[in-house]
């Protein structure tokens, strides 16, 4: 079952300005909404190596020891802490170039927001941070769950991104000078992490 907490949850995350949003965002400012469209795809199709060692390690963690779980969930905790103090530390804001590509590669677009996630080792930490918390034990298989949840969220991502492009290729001016909007946005996401590392400390197995 799907719960509707695990939706806002996951909105909220899919929502947080990281590597693969700034990439998409400046593709869609400088290289137009076709190509925001191959960028968002890219960095989508990046999670699924992630998110899958993590759901069949996490599995087999899962229903072997219940020490063991409770090392994963407490190393999940301190990650999810950690995140939320780099977020609310964050300075940087967005960055993003103003020269336009004159031709443009969508294979291209797409294969670097792939790589971008891909190469990007926290994903696999967070995704084994972050689906456990919506496992119903006694409904299912672990597996089964965790790939419903993990394509779900793939989903998400997909058309949060490509909103995200759209509204950047529509909206240049606005989004080039909104970095006290994303120190903004960087706080309240860092509330959240610290929120869904309680709960999660909170878990039983």
């Amino acid at each position: 079952m799907v719960s509707t907490e695990f939706l806002i949850t996951s909105l909220i995350l899919v929502l947080i300005p990281g590597t693969g949003v700034i990439y998409t965002l400046s593709t869609g400012l400088f290289q137009g909404v076709r190509a925001s469209f191959a960028a968002a795809f890219g960095c989508t199709l990046g999670i699924v190596p992630s998110m899958l060692a993590s759901i069949f390690g996490l599995a087999v963690i899962l229903n072997t020891s219940a020490l063991a779980f409770q090392i994963v969930k407490f190393a999940g905790v301190a990650y999810l802490l950690y995140l939320a103090w780099c977020m609310w530390t964050e300075t940087g804001g967005l960055t993003l170039g103003k020269k336009e590509a004159q031709n443009i590669n969508l294979f291209q677009v797409a294969l670097k927001g792939c790589l971008i996630n891909v190469l990007n080792p926290k994903l696999t930490l967070f995704f084994l941070a972050f689906l456990p918390q919506f496992i119903v034990t006694n409904i299912g298989s672990t597996v089964g769950q965790m790939l419903l949840l993990g394509g779900i969220f793939m989903g998400m991502t997909l058309v949060v991104f490509i909103l995200y492009g759209v509204l950047a290729s529509k909206a240049r001016q606005y989004l080039i000078g909104s970095s006290n909007v994303a120190k903004y946005l960087q706080r309240a996401f860092a509330a959240s992490f610290a929120l869904l590392a309680a709960k999660l400390a909170l878990t039983e197995r």
